[in-house]
C-alpha cells in the first residue's frame, strides 16, 4: 500500500483533478480535456492515466472524474506486469529481461512504457524517495 501512496503522491499529489503531459496533439487527449487552447493534457487523475496509451481506460467519459476507476486501472496495469502477462514488453527497449515478480520494474514501466531504461529508473528512484520519506505524511503534503 505504501508503494501505491508513494507513486500517487508523485503523479498527482492525490488530486483526481490533476492533469499532466501537455501536448499540442489534440488527438492524444480525451475529447473532454480538449479546451479552447492549442494544448491539452494527455494524462489525468491520481495515477495519471495517459489517454494516448490507455484510451481503453476512458471508455466512459465519467472515468476522468472517478478516482476509484483511475486507481483501479493504474494498478491493474501493475498487476498484469507483475504477473508476467505483458509479453509485449519483451519487444521494447530493455524488455529482453522482462519477467514476472519485479515490483519496481513494473512501477518504472507504468511511467516509461519500457523495462528498466534510464527514464524508468529515474522514475523508480523518485517513487522510492517518496516511499522513504513517507511524503504523504508530511505537513507540505497535507497542506496540499
Amino acid at each position: 500500500e505504501d508503494v501505491v501512496r508513494a507513486q500517487v503522491a508523485l503523479e498527482s499529489w492525490w488530486y483526481q483533478t490533476a492533469t499532466g503531459d501537455p501536448t499540442s496533439d489534440l488527438a492524444a487527449c480525451h475529447p473532454l480535456l480538449r479546451g479552447e487552447s492549442s494544448t491539452c493534457p494527455e494524462s489525468v487523475g491520481l495515477g495519471q492515466v495517459r489517454f494516448a496509451y490507455h484510451s481503453v481506460a476512458f471508455a466512459h467519459d465519467n472515468a476522468i472524474a472517478s478516482s476509484a476507476y483511475n486507481v483501479d486501472y493504474t494498478y491493474s496495469f501493475w498487476r498484469s506486469c507483475y504477473d508476467g502477462s505483458m509479453t509485449w514488453v519483451r519487444d521494447v527497449e530493455g524488455g529482453s529481461s522482462y519477467a514476472a515478480g519485479d515490483t519496481w520494474a513494473c512501477v518504472g514501466l507504468w511511467y516509461s512504457g519500457r523495462w528498466l531504461t534510464p527514464p524508468a529508473r529515474s522514475y523508480i528512484d523518485a517513487v522510492q524517495q517518496n516511499l522513504s520519506s513517507r511524503v504523504w505524511e508530511t505537513s507540505d503534503f497535507l497542506a496540499g
